[in-house]
């Protein structure tokens, strides 16, 4: 399975979380699959899903799940410390782990070689990591919303890429329409 394989067979179990994706190519997929007003499509800021995920999970009581790359969890380092020491509950970051940067073009990252995102969240002093192959991931996915513990979950899966339309969708309403459900939700 590719990552717009997993996203879709993701969608039964994450259509209604709030969910922070992924700058690119998985913002974009998860846009013409299942545009929410409860999705926060990244637009031009690569390794930051999963510390505004987080930030928004320690914000406020509603769980908030990242769909983050490897290649941008290797390009924001910090953020698996940052997880580690600063849990939430309400929390689950989603790795896409395809081995390679998909959205400039499947270059290969380190992920895809010798380095193991779910060894370093663990270094890092995660606590709840599992790591899945891309048919397990809906079923992951719904063990880790129904534990009520902060998860990371590295899931492998293919490198490869569908044709998807840009989203055009302005970023201000992008970000209003999240926070009003998020605060209609929190009511």
């Amino acid at each position: 399975m590719i990552r717009s394989e997993v996203l879709k067979s993701l969608l039964p179990v994450i259509s209604d979380q709030f969910v922070v994706c992924n700058i690119g190519l998985p913002s974009q997929e998860l846009h013409m699959m299942d545009d929410q007003p409860t999705n926060f499509y990244m637009l031009g800021t690569m390794g930051l899903s999963s510390s505004i995920g987080l930030g928004v999970a320690l914000a406020q009581g509603q769980k908030v799940i990242s769909i983050d790359g490897d290649g941008s969890v290797l390009t924001n380092f910090g953020t698996l410390p940052t997880i580690a020491n600063n849990v939430a509950d309400n929390y689950i970051l989603f790795i896409v782990d395809n081995g390679s940067y998909g959205s400039t073009g499947d270059q290969p990252t380190y992920a895809g070689q010798k380095t193991s995102l779910t060894d370093v969240a663990r270094a890092c002093g995660c606590e709840n990591v599992v790591e899945c192959q891309a048919e397990d991931a809906p079923r992951v996915m719904q063990e880790a919303l129904d534990s009520d513990k902060m998860t990371v979950i590295v899931c492998k899966c293919e490198s490869g890429n569908i044709k998807v339309p840009v989203i055009t969708m302005d970023p201000v309403v992008i970000r209003d329409r999240f926070m009003k459900e998020l605060a209609a939700r929190n009511a």
